[in-house]
Parts: C-alpha cells; sequence; structure tokens
C-alpha cells in the first residue's frame, strides 16, 4: 500500500511540475510583451516573476493534486515548480544566477503549492 501512495504522490507532484512550467512559459511570454512596451525597472520584473511563479504553482496545484496527504504533496510539488521553472529559464537565458532572492520563491512557491493542493483536495471531497 505505502508503494502505490509514493507512486501515486510522485505521478501527481510530476503532473503539477510540469502544468506549472508550462504556464509559467506562457505567462513569462505575456509578460515580455509588457517589457518590452514600457521597460519596467529590474526590481519590477524580479517581482512579478516570482507572483507568476507563485500564481502557477498553485493553480497547477490545486488541479493536480488529489486524495490524501494533499499539503506535503503541493509542498513539495511547488517547491520543484519553483526549481524546475529556474532551471528552464537558466537554460533559456543562457545562465543560472541563484541569488538569496531565490530562497525566498523557493518559499513562496512551496507555500502556494501547498495552499492550492488543499483548496483543491478539499473541493473535490464536496
Amino acid at each position: 500500500m505505502h508503494g502505490e501512495f509514493f507512486r501515486r504522490a510522485c505521478l501527481e507532484s510530476l503532473r503539477a511540475v510540469l502544468f506549472c512550467v508550462g504556464l509559467c512559459l506562457a505567462g513569462e511570454t505575456l509578460f515580455a510583451v509588457f517589457i518590452r512596451a514600457f521597460s519596467p525597472s529590474a526590481a519590477t520584473i524580479l517581482g512579478v516573476n516570482a507572483a507568476i511563479e507563485s500564481v502557477c504553482a498553485f493553480v497547477s496545484c490545486a488541479l493536480s493534486i488529489r486524495r490524501e496527504r494533499a499539503l506535503f504533496k503541493g509542498l513539495a510539488a511547488g517547491a520543484l515548480c519553483v526549481v524546475c521553472d529556474t532551471l528552464v529559464f537558466g537554460a533559456i537565458a543562457g545562465n543560472i544566477a541563484l541569488t538569496a532572492f531565490f530562497a525566498l520563491k523557493l518559499l513562496l512557491g512551496a507555500v502556494a503549492g501547498g495552499l492550492g493542493a488543499l483548496l483543491g483536495a478539499n473541493l473535490r471531497k464536496q
């Protein structure tokens, strides 16, 4: 039974991470158009990128995580979403810059993923 739970939890988390990366790519593409048009400051760009990652982690976990222990699966999936997004966008940009802000994004993504998973699991029960 534990092996089945672990396999199902990994599949749900993987689905959430892949969905999150796709959403982030779409969101960042739309934001790139905004950046090109209005030239916001670097701090604004960092903040909006973190917000996009958090919203995508919340939505993807709410739609992908199910069943028991949703909070823990959501926390893990949210943190993995931020790590995978950083790797994908680092590969696109040609460099990966890990700063102290990354730790904050990681925490924010994990919390957003956990809350999204809890919301999704509770809405499915009813």
